[in-house]
């Protein structure tokens, strides 16, 4: 079949700088000094126009749009996969033999309009031009299949992409476990299109019997939960089961062991690691870039940074309640369709609630979840 031909497409291009407005009330200026606009209504204003967005030509392999593919001459280009990407430098392995290049991003690439923090992250699948035997240049960045994402700052953050699986980890105490973190990672890895699995590490530290409550609320949810010490080496063997043969990011808070686990899983990584503080019962930051490893038992794993806030990205508050499982069967019986769950008169999953038909926990995270609009849960 034959190839189809590069189309041109206009595109929008982030400013490297925006100059405020030439004039900054102009409305006032041109009242006072044309009379013929003095009857118009208050409401309609004249404003003084800023920089337009940039916007330039280019070869499109696919129909284009805010996502346009570009084109690029494939028979000069390697295909690769990001291991680790930290401003515009990246290192890639190469899909063929896995020799790893470092890479910078094409210009043309990197400065592509998008509501993303960076264009490159670890687990993209790119099109990269070798230069010499350790260095290249990406010039395409293919669609991602998954993401785990999370928003700062009204952007997205892709923490991972091309992955089928999400550990979220928590630790069992020291930091202590936060539900509402594992609510919010849940929404974003469903949303993302990845299968959450819910790690709780530390389990050394407490008396078993008081995760009991915990893993019931997730398990009778249908989540896989695996419980773990890294230092005791307990649940080690059920992780690898797990990981085994899947391309898995680690998400968590600071503290709660990622590197220390991986580390258990596969020695020979070596990951660096740190105590959590004992003020502020918070871990410091030792991974400050996600990284793409190779695990020895087959299967891929993405260390990632600790996690301080999570606040979701495009989602609304009014999807919130598609991602708790447990109130579906409750939710024909709301007196409103269109009820939100929070100070409605004859909401069924309140009195489900009440009877202890749903947790009272999970409910409680979902409340702060719509009430934040879906941003912000400190970890």
């Amino acid at each position: 079949m034959a190839r189809k031909k590069p189309r041109k497409v206009r595109i929008a291009f982030r400013k490297n700088r925006q100059r405020r407005a030439r004039i900054r009330d102009v409305t006032r200026d041109v009242r006072k000094d044309d009379p013929e606009t003095a009857d118009l209504p208050s409401a309609e204003r004249i404003s003084g126009k800023g920089d337009l967005t940039r916007r330039r030509t280019i070869l499109a392999a696919d129909e284009g749009g805010a996502g346009a593919l570009r084109a690029v001459d494939e028979t000069a280009c390697r295909t690769g996969r990001v291991l680790s990407a930290s401003g515009l430098n990246c290192v890639v392995a190469d899909a063929a033999g896995g020799r790893r290049y470092e890479c910078t991003v094409r210009r043309v690439v990197r400065t592509i309009s998008r509501e993303e923090r960076g264009a490159v992250v670890a687990g993209d699948d790119v099109l990269f031009q070798p230069i010499d035997r350790e260095h290249g240049v990406i010039e395409r960045i293919n669609p991602r299949r998954t993401e785990l994402s999370r928003s700062i700052k009204n952007k997205e953050h892709v923490i991972a992409a091309n992955i089928n699986q999400a550990l979220i980890l928590v630790s069992a105490a020291n930091p202590p476990l936060k539900t509402n973190l594992i609510d919010r990672l849940l929404i974003s890895a469903l949303k993302g299109g990845a299968t959450p699995i819910i790690c709780i590490n530390k389990c050394d530290l407490v008396d078993p019997v008081r995760l009991q409550p915990i893993v019931g609320i997730y398990a009778r949810l249908g989540y896989q939960i695996v419980l773990t010490s890294a230092t005791g080496l307990m649940g080690i063997d059920e992780l690898k089961r797990q990981l085994s043969g899947q391309e898995t990011v680690v998400a968590g808070q600071s503290g709660v062991g990622k590197s220390s686990l991986l580390n258990a899983l596969q020695p020979g990584l070596r990951l660096e690691t740190g105590a959590v503080s004992a003020w502020s019962q918070k871990g410091r930051h030792t991974t400050r870039t996600a990284v793409l490893h190779q695990l020895d038992f087959g299967g891929w794993v993405v260390d990632t940074p600790g996690i301080r806030q999570m606040e979701l990205w495009a989602v609304r508050p009014e999807e919130v309640e598609g991602f708790f499982a447990e109130f579906r069967p409750f939710v024909p019986g709301c007196r409103f369709p269109d009820c939100s769950h929070e100070h409605e008169a004859g909401c069924a999953v309140k009195r489900a609630v009440e009877r202890d038909l749903t947790s009272p926990l999970r409910y409680a995270s979902y409340l702060k979840i719509i009430s934040d609009g879906g941003d912000k849960a400190r970890a």
